[in-house]
């Protein structure tokens, strides 16, 4: 395979308030929220390293540093693990940064928007394809089968083309997302020809949501660059894609598996649910736990 269509860096945008999780993200990032016994972030860090990517761009703002600090060495930590017999959570602990990947930050000084936020990136990303991943969008893979952004790597090295993760929505959701339209070329793969971020039910195009998963061109850069600041006077990510679109194919990748909005109460909790189910520690216990309950 060319390095042309191998993803070799993923970007991260992580710089914001999280607002609606105070007073929880009042002193720590949302991104370092648990989700069982790790934060969203490592989900979306593991996922990427499971597609075969090694260089992880943090763009991160001010009180991130959380984040930092959960990508380096903590040599007391690990000290103390080592001297007290406790192999087992010493190599959980060292299994958060492992030996071939590599971390990069960039602060996003202002908060202009997710397409300004993935711009400060690109002196880091250079001129290959790149993924971006939002943490607070918890991607399971199937059951026995390929992570999400695995998924989407291996139909980029098909396509060579810009992809974004898409799943069906219910209609009355439809201004929660960027909605997408377009022509099917294959099982789960639409060729995108319209793009409209958040609209009503009445007008949406199609009930393709955009999920928080993208394998995207350089091109991209040059698009969110020049282009009109959009809604809430941000520089929107949708905004670039829909320039790049007159340009170059971009495509709308259903993927399997499981997204939880983890940037919603609702959803932070139906992943900790059911992630907790899932865990092979504890999901025994959990579910006759559940089972007392009187719902």
């Amino acid at each position: 395979m060319s390095n042309t269509t191998r993803i070799r860096k993923a970007v991260f945008p992580v710089a914001g308030f999280g607002t609606r999780f105070l007073p929880a993200t009042k002193a720590q990032p949302k991104e370092m929220l648990p989700v069982v016994d790790k934060p969203l972030i490592q989900y979306a860090v593991e996922e990427a390293y499971a597609a075969g990517i090694r260089d992880m761009i943090f763009v991160t703002g001010r009180n991130k540093r959380a984040i930092e600090d959960h990508y380096d060495t903590a040599y007391e930590l690990e000290n103390q693990l080592e001297a007290s017999g406790k192999t087992a959570l010493l190599n959980i602990t060292r299994s958060v940064m492992p030996d071939d990947m590599t971390v990069s930050y960039v602060r996003q000084p202002r908060m202009l928007g997710l397409g300004h936020a993935v711009l400060c990136a690109e002196h880091l990303v250079g001129n290959e394809p790149f993924a971006v991943l939002l943490a607070d969008d918890l991607m399971v893979g199937p059951t026995g089968g390929q992570p999400v952004l695995a998924q989407m790597t291996d139909a980029f090295a098909q396509l060579g083309r810009s992809l974004l993760a898409v799943q069906e929505v219910p209609l009355d959701q439809v201004k929660r997302y960027g909605i997408v339209a377009g022509d099917t070329i294959a099982d789960g793969l639409v060729k995108v020809n319209q793009m409209v971020e958040k609209p009503s039910p009445e007008s949406a195009p199609s009930r393709l949501g955009v999920a928080g998963r993208y394998v995207l061109t350089p091109g991209v850069f040059a698009e969110i660059r020049n282009q009109p600041k959009g809604a809430g006077g941000e520089i929107q990510l949708t905004d670039g894609i829909a320039a790049l679109m007159k340009k170059e194919a971009v495509y709308a990748y259903a993927y399997k598996g499981t997204r939880y909005d983890c940037g919603s109460k609702e959803g932070f909790l139906q992943a900790t649910v059911e992630l907790a189910l899932a865990h092979p520690e504890v999901g025994g216990q959990f579910r006759e736990y559940l089972k007392t309950l009187a719902l």
